[in-house]
Order: structure tokens, then C-alpha cells, then sequence
């Protein structure tokens, strides 16, 4: 044999698509390496936010009720009205919002026997009526107990 008969095999080249194709799925899975985490991260921190959300909705309640006990010990029964009315309010909305309501099953069902004294509390506060403390203090302990807050 000679040594022109000997030839090198031809380099096979891969062809420009073939590459293409490569980087591009190269370039993807970087991609999702970089992005799955960010979006288990994110679904944390949205699952955070609302669990949040819901501490504050019921947070506010308390705070109104508590509100409105402590104004009708200093006899400032306007303030003490409006705080239980707004009270009130917010617990009837979430009451009524169902299985999307901050408030679980048993809770929903604990505050409804609480709607009851609603309008003789928020006349006992128009009238200026001292009794109106203690009515609005065994509510708020009523709400927490039912809550556990």
C-alpha cells in the first residue's frame, strides 16, 4: 500500500440544524434549571401572603371589638358604635363569603349566635348606656373563644 492510497476519513461535520437544535435544548434546560426554583419559591411566598392576609382580616375584627369594649369603658360611645358596627360588618362579610371566608366551618357556625345581640349592642352604645361595656366585653371574649384568638 501506498501512501496515496491511505486517505484520512473525512470529518463529518454536523450539520447546521442538527447544532441549532443542541444549543437550543442546551439553552432550555438552563433555563428551566434557573426558573423551576424561582417558581417553587414564588408559590411559597404566595401561599405565605395569603395565610398572612387571613391573620390580618381576623386581626382587624379583634381589634375593632377591643376597640369598641375599651371606648364604651371610657364612655366614649359614639367611637365604641362605629367600631362595633364595623366589626359587625366585617363578621357578616365573612360569614357570608362561605368556604372562601378566613373563617373556618366550625368558626363561621360559632359566630352566627353573635349576630343575635348586634342590635341591641349598637342601641345599648346609641343610647350612651353604660351596660353597653359589658355586653361588648363578653362579645369580644365570646369572639375569641370561638376564633382562638
Amino acid at each position: 500500500m501506498s501512501s496515496e492510497d491511505v486517505r484520512p476519513a473525512p470529518i463529518k461535520s454536523t450539520p447546521m440544524i442538527q447544532r441549532v437544535g443542541i444549543y437550543t435544548a442546551v439553552l432550555l434546560a438552563g433555563l428551566l434549571l434557573g426558573f423551576v426554583p424561582m417558581w417553587v419559591k414564588a408559590r411559597q411566598c404566595a401561599g405565605s401572603l395569603a395565610e398572612s392576609g387571613h391573620h390580618l382580616v381576623l386581626a382587624r375584627m379583634q381589634s375593632n371589638l377591643a376597640s369598641a369594649a375599651i371606648d364604651a369603658r371610657r364612655g366614649d360611645y359614639e367611637p365604641a358604635r362605629q367600631a362595633a358596627s364595623e366589626f359587625y360588618t366585617s363578621l357578616r362579610a365573612e360569614a357570608d363569603r362561605g368556604e372562601a371566608s378566613v373563617l373556618t366551618q366550625p368558626q363561621r357556625a360559632g359566630v352566627q349566635p353573635l349576630f343575635g345581640q348586634r342590635d341591641e349592642i349598637i342601641t345599648l352604645l346609641a343610647r350612651s348606656d353604660p351596660a353597653s361595656a359589658d355586653r361588648l366585653s363578653d362579645l369580644y371574649a365570646s369572639y375569641r373563644k370561638i376564633v382562638g384568638g
